[in-house]
């Protein structure tokens, strides 16, 4: 008997660890010293205009307002023109670059790897269909590159790199899950003289959009976003409102006036599909 009462307990944490991230389970940014390093009087940068293409070619605004991939459309050629190019990026010594490089190539090495996780799994429903393990739901703690000799996967880069190391809450509207409910994969790629202005960019689309932030019965509804990493937006509702008075339009900053509190979040995790249309 307690034996049977260990197992079903011991499966019952394996599957709620396997659950969707919620508040109190969403990763904390946790630092790794080894990509703080950055030489500030490099002058090099890096080129993305094959990123740039891949967008350009296969990135399809909607008429809702929201980015999707045309994944099925994809040639073999181009997914591994992709992988190519990912190769070329994890080879290059990104801890010899300056620091407004380094933003830019984490963020666009992030959105290429995803990209080409779900091209490598198409034709897939959610993102989090994707398991690299029995207990586990979607790819983002699976090592998916190596960099200066380190295994490095999309958790490493968001949560461990990103995250700490920029202390950056529009990092949000950056980093793409492959998700309708993400904010947008931007049509182009990020660069060292573009990322300020792309990020504040990101976080008006986000916000002012329907699935960022609405007034619904007079209450606020809102991207789980901003309930999963509440501690990067203020660490409360208050400071979740803050931030998004600062991008709201005006209509939207007007009806946040009156606001105090979150009444509700919600998430979309199908997949950007663009043949879905």
């Amino acid at each position: 008997m307690s034996g049977s009462i260990t197992r079903r307990a011991v499966l019952g944490g394996l599957l709620l660890a396997s659950a969707p991230c919620t508040a109190s389970a969403a990763p904390r940014p946790n630092p790794w010293p080894r990509w703080q390093a950055s030489d500030e009087t490099s002058t090099a940068s890096i080129d993305y205009a094959p990123w740039d293409h891949f967008l350009a070619r296969h990135l399809v605004a909607g008429s809702d307002g929201i980015n999707r991939v045309a994944y099925r459309r994809v040639l073999p050629e181009e997914r591994e023109a992709l992988s190519i190019y990912l190769a070329a990026l994890a080879g290059l010594p990104v801890t010899a670059y300056r620091r407004t490089e380094q933003l830019a190539y984490w963020i666009n090495l992030y959105n290429a790897l995803t990209v080409r996780v779900v091209l490598d799994h198409y034709p897939v429903a959610s993102i989090r269909d994707i398991a690299p393990g029995l207990f586990s739901r979607g790819p983002w703690r699976k090592k998916l590159t190596r960099i200066e000799g380190e295994e490095v996967s999309l958790d490493d880069i968001e949560h461990r790199i990103l995250r700490p190391f920029w202390r950056d809450p529009r990092l949000h509207y950056a980093v793409n899950c492959a998700a309708l409910g993400c904010p947008n994969l931007q049509p182009r790629a990020f660069t060292a003289a573009t990322a300020a202005s792309m990020l504040d960019e990101g976080a008006r689309a986000y916000v002012n959009h329907p699935r960022g932030a609405q007034i619904v019965d007079g209450r606020l509804h809102v991207s789980s976003i901003y309930v999963w990493y509440q501690e990067d937006f203020g660490g409360n509702d208050a400071g979740v409102i803050a931030h998004l008075r600062r991008y709201a339009a005006p209509p939207l900053a007007q009806a946040l006036a009156s606001q105090t509190r979150i009444a509700g979040d919600s998430y979309d995790w199908s997949l950007d599909d663009a043949s879905a249309l």
